[in-house]
């Protein structure tokens, strides 16, 4: 159900009252708000329990993770057709068409006008040589002084014109530039989301591949976050995300790369690097997190420490990106069986937990 035309056919259709009472009762049945981002998410989910959106929707319920503010806008900005995205896109292509079609008349105009002149140039010059009586000076003049002043005045229009047009580009070149940020950045953390971490993940590999560096990818996951919310509460639950979000931001600052890749869990991507090394900064990461306090915003109330688990996978010879991300993956599991709070390689045992 990616087509947004073959969606709204459904909502037209026979099933469309069925399909709307089975998205507002699973809405009820997992608490979630019926805001009409929520409501259009669980239509398209009851349209399509199959589809990528669905699959992610039982992932989460079979995790136990309740739909927040934050992870319904996150499985948004992830999952639902881009209608409103493609349309900003199209609108802003649409403004840069109408201006550079605005500038190529005004190229135009400006081009006639040059070859008007010139024209008058050379009959001026024609007269000149073949009519030497004084009495056809000053209308030969006059007119020539009105043709160089209609082409000045031109020239002043079109460079007017074109300050206004290339003002104009930037800013449509700046909206662009924040609409395509916006479509691959997590509402939450501010890092990126899953649909920028595959794209960056293939990038990389492709990358690897080519040149024969090295690449490496780590997956993190925040221990007993389940537990955590439902003692604590959710907004207190995505507090916590962005605390780690924030220190995976600023270790998986460029050329490295930071991604939410779902619910609790993170991604990181080191071109360059080696597990072994990533193994070590990663360790001192999850220190790093375990070390501190945390307090609840809202009543200043102490949470205490929290924990992450970690592996880290490094890419082996003719290996997918796939099936990178699915070692990387199974690590992580090792880490959360042999007590949480450490890292594992996916080429070795599981790692000690962080002091």
């Amino acid at each position: 159900m990616d087509n947004p035309a073959d969606f709204e056919a459904i909502l037209r259709g026979p099933d469309a009252y069925r399909l709307a009472r089975s998205a507002l009762d699973m809405m009820v049945r997992y608490k979630v708000w019926p805001t009409p981002l929520n409501y259009e998410l669980w239509l398209h989910y009851s349209a399509n329990p199959k589809s990528a959106l669905g699959q992610e929707i039982d992932r989460l319920i079979a995790a136990g993770d309740p739909f927040t503010e934050a992870t319904c806008e996150s499985l948004a900005a992830t999952f639902l057709p881009k209608a409103k995205l493609n349309e900003q896109i199209r609108d802003a292509g649409d403004q840069l068409s109408r201006e550079l079609d605005t500038v190529s008349r005004a190229i135009q105009a400006a081009h006639a006008s040059s070859k008007a002149y010139g024209v008058t140039l050379a009959d001026a010059s024609t007269e000149l040589a073949h009519n030497s009586d004084p009495s056809t000076l000053r209308p030969l003049v006059a007119n020539l002084s009105d043709a160089t002043r209609l082409v000045e005045e031109e020239n002043k229009a079109l460079q007017k014109q074109l300050q206004e047009s290339t003002k104009e580009v930037h800013q449509l070149r700046d909206h662009l530039a924040q609409v395509r940020r916006d479509a691959t950045t997590d509402a939450l953390t501010n890092l990126g989301n899953r649909k920028a971490f595959d794209t960056e993940l293939r990038h990389a590999h492709e990358v690897a591949e080519r040149s024969g560096e090295v690449l490496t990818l780590a997956v993190v996951d925040i221990d007993h976050f389940k537990r955590f919310n439902d003692t604590w509460g959710h907004q207190t639950g995505d507090q916590v995300l962005r605390y780690v979000a924030s220190v995976l931001g600023r270790v998986g600052a460029p050329p490295r790369f930071a991604a939410r890749y779902g619910g609790e869990e993170f991604a990181l991507i080191f071109p360059g690097e080696t597990a072994a090394n990533i193994h070590s900064m990663l360790s001192d990461v999850l220190k790093e997190i375990a070390s501190r306090s945390l307090r609840r915003r809202s009543t200043n109330e102490e949470l205490g420490a929290i924990t992450v688990s970690a592996s880290v996978a490094e890419l082996k010879n003719k290996e997918t990106a796939h099936t990178l991300l699915e070692r990387a993956d199974a690590a992580l599991y090792d880490s959360k069986r042999a007590g949480r709070n450490r890292v594992t390689n996916a080429e070795g045992s599981p790692g000690e937990a962080a002091a």
